[in-house]
């Protein structure tokens, strides 16, 4: 699903091979059609007031962390592109039952630590690094099982470098320490994921 290079092109059957498939055939060039629609829908998802401006403020921080545009720009890309072919999978009824489980399991694991990541800005003292930190490893670690018999290798690592990114011990002590350059930015994180679980969304 992560690339086309697995596909053969016209004529590479040898004479006699029955190897075609029309289901098959559909279902890759559906796949296709399906990834252009549900970048739209993922953008439209992605681009709405409160979920913009957490990627924004997610983009900002990273970028203060990493000092580097560049990487910021990858993490948040890659996080959409994520998000985009689970979008595309769960749409179009890709996972089994068991999957189905693991996305339930995922929703409740990212809406817990939605609601610690919150209520570590909004309670003085009690925020823990390593608390936020495995709640969000065991999200990366429900993602990966959940895409292990649908995507390639090229979004495991990106599951691995957004979770690893956001999970970072040093990263998450530097958005909740003192320092000016990050209070803006995890007060406008922390406000928007609010009113995604508010709204039932996280």
């Amino acid at each position: 699903m992560d690339s086309d290079s697995g596909e053969q092109s016209d004529g590479d059957l040898s004479p006699g091979q029955e190897s075609f498939n029309s289901r098959s055939l559909a279902m890759q060039a559906q796949k296709k059609i399906l990834s252009k629609m549900a970048t739209m829908a993922v953008a439209n998802l992605l681009t709405d007031d409160t979920s913009s401006e957490i990627l924004d403020e997610l983009y900002k921080a990273s970028r203060e962390f990493t000092k580097s545009k560049k990487e910021a720009h990858k993490i948040i890309k890659d996080v959409i592109k994520i998000a985009l072919k689970i979008g595309v999978l769960y749409r179009n009824h890709q996972f089994n039952p068991d999957e189905l489980d693991t996305v339930e399991r995922f929703k409740k694991k990212m809406n817990q630590a939605a609601m610690t990541a919150v209520s570590f800005y909004e309670v003085e003292y009690t925020f823990d690094r390593n608390i936020l930190s495995e709640l969000l490893l065991e999200c990366r670690d429900l993602l990966h099982s959940l895409v292990e018999q649908h995507l390639t290798a090229r979004s495991h690592a990106r599951i691995d470098h957004v979770f690893n990114h956001f999970a970072h011990g040093d990263f998450l002590a530097e958005l909740y320490g003192d320092g000016e350059e990050y209070r803006l930015n995890l007060r406008k994180i922390c406000l928007g994921v609010n009113k995604l679980l508010d709204e039932g969304t996280l």
